[in-house]
């Protein structure tokens, strides 16, 4: 059997493990979220000896060349030595600068340490301690001089948890930034933009509708937001603010149990739609069979899924 190494301790595993299983049921606790090779929450890096990588892609290639890997999808097969990710020497360090609570959501703002270039619709791993999860950043690379993520707390969560003893002035670490399925893109600029959201998968899709409009978008814009309650349309004022600064901008609030009654009554008035969806799995599927339902191309509707955290 394979002989895995992490710095003194050494043990033997099954040929084909899982790396990430095997890290972590020797109590590594190495951070996961999608298992799909999406959220890189599970990086670590190989330093001797090579696993078995069904997702080679999914890292950039001067990260891969130096033994960077995605654990979930690494399969033990020969002796193995790995470091496991360190945010506080492989992490960029950021402090919160603002800290703001609508009802269940925590809308969480970070100065980093040095500048992060990114996009709007790309998420990013925030570490806590020796907890990370990948979230969405919610703001606007060069009109935000912060980074804004939105965290659902309405559930017990590892991270979530913590995060509800966060103070303004306290330090987070920055993992892996990546991106997603959701983006703003300038051709765009005429077409019918729907944004479809469920919970906090407002986030992303906030970011991207301040990007569409300082970009002078020029056509229909629809924001939809399904939450469990009133309550939980946590960007109501600000949405609406901006409705009312936007003559091509229309927002509809959804609570969840209506949720079936208001895509049925979802008209896409032109073929020429674009389509970006954020949320739960079901929310989405939801989401993307009324389009499909309403003549929305397949290749025109963009898709974020948000995992559970525990």
């Amino acid at each position: 059997m394979p002989e895995l190494c992490v710095g003194e301790h050494r043990w033997t595993v099954a040929a084909g493990s899982n790396l990430l299983d095997a890290l972590n049921d020797a109590g590594f606790a190495v951070p996961y979220s999608c298992r799909a090779g999406s959220c890189h929450a599970c990086l670590v890096r190989c330093c001797q000896g090579q696993p078995a990588d069904a997702l080679p892609e999914a890292l950039a290639l001067d990260k891969y060349a130096l033994g960077w890997r995605l654990a979930c999808q690494c399969r033990v097969v020969a002796d193995l030595q790995v470091a496991l990710f360190d945010p506080h020497s492989d992490g960029l360090c950021a402090q919160i600068c603002t800290l703001d609570w609508f009802d269940q959501v925590l809308r969480l703002r970070l100065r980093p340490e040095r500048p992060m270039r990114y996009q709007v619709g790309q998420h990013v791993l925030l570490w806590n301690g020796g907890v990370a999860r990948p979230y969405s950043l919610a703001s606007v690379p060069g009109e935000d001089d912060f980074l804004e993520f939105h965290i659902d707390c309405r559930r017990p969560g590892a991270f979530c948890d913590l995060a509800r003893a966060l103070r303004v002035g306290d330090e987070l670490r920055l993992g892996e930034l990546r991106g997603g399925a959701l983006h703003y893109d300038p051709d765009w600029q005429t077409r019918p933009l729907w944004l479809l959201a469920a919970g906090t998968g407002l986030a992303p899709l906030w970011g991207i509708l301040r990007e569409a409009l300082r970009q002078g978008h020029e056509g229909q814009i629809k924001v939809v937001h399904v939450a469990h309650s009133a309550q939980g349309h946590y960007l109501a004022q600000a949405l609406n603010e901006l409705a009312g600064q936007h003559r091509q901008l229309s927002v509809e609030w959804v609570i969840a149990d209506q949720l079936q009654q208001a895509l049925a009554g979802l008209r896409v008035e032109s073929r020429q739609t674009m389509a970006l969806l954020c949320g739960s799995p079901a929310s989405v599927e939801r989401f993307a069979r009324r389009l499909f339902i309403a003549g929305v191309p397949r290749n025109q509707v963009l898709a974020d899924v948000f995992t559970e955290h525990v």
